[in-house]
């Protein structure tokens, strides 16, 4: 069941990532991460190197492992 609800999120991930680059980075790395900043930028030369960059940073690179799952509740 893990694996299935894992797959959903990367799924989810490549989706917004393909729809605008920085998103599915930013929720996968972070806002002030070092990919985020690559990202936006290739985005901004032209918008199918920053997916080819996006997708290449979900799919590829490991996720860094949190107790709290995929995505972090926001502070109250």
């Amino acid at each position: 069941m893990a694996s299935e609800s894992n797959r959903c999120h990367i799924a989810f991930e490549i989706l917004l990532a393909i729809l605008l680059p920085p998103l599915g980075v930013c929720l996968r790395t972070g806002c002030c991460s070092c990919e985020m900043l690559i990202c936006v930028l290739l985005t901004l030369l032209g918008y199918i190197p920053g997916i080819i960059y996006a997708i290449y940073v979900i799919a590829v690179q490991p996720q860094p492992i949190s107790s709290e799952g995929p995505y972090h509740a926001l502070p109250q």
